[in-house]
């Protein structure tokens, strides 16, 4: 009874660790885009993962930034177990899958083609369009429980954290909006104003209209990627037959494919 107990304890939080792993151009977790076919924690303790992109050709930097974020949630389990990440069904998955196994960088793995990749500018950029859709979901929420553009920017974080939102994007953006902005302005004042520019400039009751235009135009295009990704692998990945807990891939054959729509977010 103990041993299930503790398998159970372990499968929980395996889960939520790789639900704090994000699709850096999405900002949405990859167990909630599906990206993560396959997650068990072995009789051993060891910790075995599968993983699956939407397309045989995704970005192999998107990819990479991906996995490398598994290999650190892997690597705050709380027992420190050995673990297998394994990449299918992308045109570089043998290169990703041995260089991630003997902890290799994005530039050990592909010497020549990571030539003019900055990983690290990358990162940077969708760190900003992260903060920017996290804050756009909050600032709609607050506006929509009918409080001033005067109220929301005049909010600190003790007053942020006591305001309540129903079920929705602004609930689930809220503390993810939070986190983005203590990483952000880790030197911040308590009593700073929540509502900054991601260069911490100050936005003005009367410049809040604008700069939430700003904030919807990176919320759609992130939205429409979403769309599409999970539209892509909906299409490539039936599960017409099972085999050893896989999932069949399905040819993508437009003429056989009935074209379907993507879940809303």
């Amino acid at each position: 009874m103990a041993t299930a107990s503790v398998s159970g304890s372990r499968e929980k939080e395996l889960w939520r660790r790789l639900g704090e792993v994000n699709d850096p151009e999405l900002d949405e977790p990859v167990t909630e885009m599906g990206f993560v076919e396959r997650a068990e924690v072995m009789v051993d303790g060891s910790v075995d993962v599968d993983f699956r992109l939407p397309t045989y050709w995704c970005s192999p930097n998107f990819a990479f930034l991906m996995l490398d974020g598994v290999r650190k949630a892997l690597d705050q389990l709380s027992w420190a177990p050995d673990y297998r990440v394994k990449l299918h069904d992308h045109m570089f998955a043998e290169e990703v899958n041995r260089g991630m196994a003997e902890g290799k960088t994005f530039g050990d793995i592909f010497a020549v083609l990571a030539e003019d990749q900055d990983l690290g500018a990358l990162r940077e950029t969708f760190r900003v369009k992260a903060f920017k859709r996290r804050q756009e979901a909050v600032l709609r929420g607050l506006k929509a429980h009918g409080l001033t553009d005067r109220e929301i920017l005049g909010m600190d974080l003790p007053a942020y954290d006591v305001a309540r939102f129903e079920p929705g994007e602004a609930a689930k953006q809220k503390p993810r909006y939070r986190a983005a902005l203590l990483e952000r302005f880790p030197d911040r004042r308590p009593d700073d104003p929540v509502f900054v520019t991601w260069e911490g400039q100050r936005i003005a009751p009367g410049a809040l209209s604008a700069h939430l235009a700003e904030l919807r135009g990176v919320r759609i295009n992130m939205e429409f990627n979403g769309a599409l990704c999970r539209g892509l692998k909906q299409t490539r990945y039936k599960e017409l037959d099972v085999v050893d807990g896989e999932p069949t891939l399905v040819d993508f054959i437009m003429d056989r494919v009935p074209a379907r729509t993507a879940p809303t977010a």
